[in-house]
């Protein structure tokens, strides 16, 4: 599909975790190990620094920051002073570099990890997607997932993008924000090709924006799988987040490739976005 991109902010070395919150686009540079939020003219301003790598935000209920600290295993929470401290530690849980995350309503963040060393070349293997309450205790949510990276609450749903699994897992969050069976919310045969699911948001109509990093695309997703629409900005596209004043710029983190070894030193990272017809939620 042909789309007129514009360039939000350039010259970082890996972003992911767009998220927009208070008027400003929130991102995350996994190598420079910040986050940075954005206001609409494109002017960034530095909201925490992240020494072990930065990766998924969200906030509590009453508005103080958290982020993964990802080498570490760790969410962080920035305190209304803008001091950082340790919210739980999920080293005990995570079985590698913990990534994605996204906090529900009451709080509780669902935190994805690598589950092996992604950068080394290991071997792929599954990992727990790992639940936070609010005062920081860890549990698992769920195991035996492929790669769980972006994810998003629709009412009392969560799905979650399993990278390596070709598909868009749901779960229905019981009260006690304990997860019921996992069910297809989206799957793909990868006989007819791999789809990479990363990053993700939720619109409207309940449909998913989804970035799919191996198809150098962005794509628009029905629950069921009917994919109904596709930005391809000839790039990678590694995380999306519906934003603006009415909800309807759609978001890209982008990038020529994730590995550290290219990343961590380059400054190719950019955000583009575009406009949409259906708002975020």
């Amino acid at each position: 599909m042909s789309v007129d991109l514009s360039v939000v902010v350039e010259k970082y070395a890996f972003l992911e975790g767009p998220r927009w919150h208070d008027g400003r686009l929130w991102l995350s540079d996994f190598f420079l190990g910040v986050v940075v939020s954005v206001d609409p003219p494109g002017e960034p301003r530095v909201e925490a620094e992240v020494p072990n790598g930065a990766s998924g935000t969200g906030w509590l209920p009453d508005g103080r920051l958290l982020v993964v600290s990802m080498r570490d295993r760790r969410v962080l929470r920035r305190e209304l002073d803008g001091t950082l401290v340790e919210h739980a530690d999920l080293s005990d849980i995570a079985t590698g570099w913990c990534n994605d995350m996204v906090v529900d309503p009451q709080g509780r963040a669902y935190v994805g990890n690598f589950g092996y060393d992604l950068m080394a070349g290991e071997q792929a293997r599954p990992a727990p997607l790992v639940r936070v309450d609010p005062d920081g205790t860890t549990t698992v949510a769920t195991e035996g997932l492929k790669f769980p990276n972006g994810s998003v609450v629709i009412g009392d749903v969560l799905v979650v993008g399993e990278t390596n699994g070709n598909r868009l897992s749901a779960f229905d969050i019981a009260p006690d924000g304990t997860l019921g069976p996992r069910r297809d919310w989206a799957a793909w045969d990868p006989a007819r090709g791999r789809v990479a699911p990363d990053g993700i948001c939720a619109d409207a109509e309940g449909a998913i924006w989804m970035a799919d990093p191996a198809g150098n695309r962005a794509i628009r997703v029905r629950e069921g799988g009917e994919v109904v629409q596709v930005v391809e900005p000839g790039t990678g596209v590694y995380a999306c987040a519906l934003g603006g004043a009415d909800r309807r710029t759609l978001f890209l983190c982008t990038a020529p490739g994730f590995h550290e070894r290219d990343r961590r030193h380059s400054r190719e990272a950019k955000v583009l976005a575009l406009r949409v017809a259906v708002p975020g939620v």
